[in-house]
């Protein structure tokens, strides 16, 4: 299942607005920008994956993770109008999907962006 077009962030000054007022929690494997916007009616997702990260299919391959865990946990967010950035760390593409899963849930719930009473992993 894809993530709609409308849920992507594609304008490069989306991404340097979350970078310069969002907040960002660094984990092990990810970071984790976001910034809220009550003039966004969804959440707008970015993925970062530089080629530090390892080779294309590396890059691909994570991409195609962190769109996962979006679509999962999104929908438990608190306030669903806000942009959220996923930037992948060197590493990140030897970790297996359930460590990426509890460090991205990890920096979410630091974020705020999940409720406190979460059982999720």
């Amino acid at each position: 299942m894809r993530l709609p077009r409308k849920s992507s962030m594609t304008n490069r000054a989306d991404f340097a607005r979350v970078k310069k007022t969002g907040q960002a929690k660094p984990g092990r494997f990810v970071i984790l920008s976001t910034l809220a916007d009550p003039e966004l009616g969804t959440l707008r997702t970015g993925f970062i994956t530089t080629k530090r990260c390892g080779k294309a299919h590396d890059r691909n391959l994570l991409r195609r993770r962190f769109r996962a865990l979006v679509q999962a946990h999104a929908p438990a967010f608190v306030e669903k109008a806000r942009f959220l950035v996923t930037i992948a760390r060197p590493g990140a593409a030897e970790a297996t999907f359930a460590e990426l899963e509890a460090d991205w849930l990890r920096q979410a719930r630091r974020l705020g962006l999940l409720p406190k009473n979460d059982a999720s992993p």
